[in-house]
């Protein structure tokens, strides 16, 4: 487990676009990954609202990472498709996406997260996603 979580958090650390949202790498397990933003003005849409965008990249990660962390050692990992529903909008202090492994095969792994806003210590479900990931040789 601790090589994988290692393995996770290094590739997390390059990710430069995770940077500028600010986020970070929360929980790391076999299979499951969760990842936090802190909210920002300068993320919003025009209704003060957490932009979809940043909401929908954060799934996407955490659904990555939590296929790399299942994947073989030297492999990598790489979104090939996904579908997020919007379910409520993203206001809040904080925003968690909590992805998991639904199924990992040999070259495609199927991944499942949801988002929520956390505010005053309550969490609201703002999104979800399914995800499909692909297994790939390391370059």
């Amino acid at each position: 487990m601790a090589d994988t979580s290692n393995r996770v958090r290094e590739s997390f650390a390059q990710q430069q676009f995770m940077k500028t949202l600010g986020a970070s790498l929360l929980s790391v397990k076999p299979g499951a990954v969760e990842i936090g933003v802190p909210f920002r003005a300068d993320l919003t849409q025009q209704n003060g609202f957490i932009h979809a965008g940043v909401i929908t990249s954060v799934l996407d990660s955490a659904c990555g990472y939590a296929a790399l962390s299942v994947a073989p050692e030297g492999a990598g990992v790489l979104s090939v498709e996904f579908k997020v529903n919007l379910l409520s909008p993203a206001v809040g202090e904080r925003f968690v996406a909590r992805a998991q492994v639904k199924r990992a095969g040999r070259r495609v792994t199927v991944c499942a997260a949801d988002a929520f806003a956390i505010n005053g210590g309550e969490e609201k479900l703002v999104a979800t996603m399914l995800a499909t990931v692909m297994t790939m040789n390391e370059r």
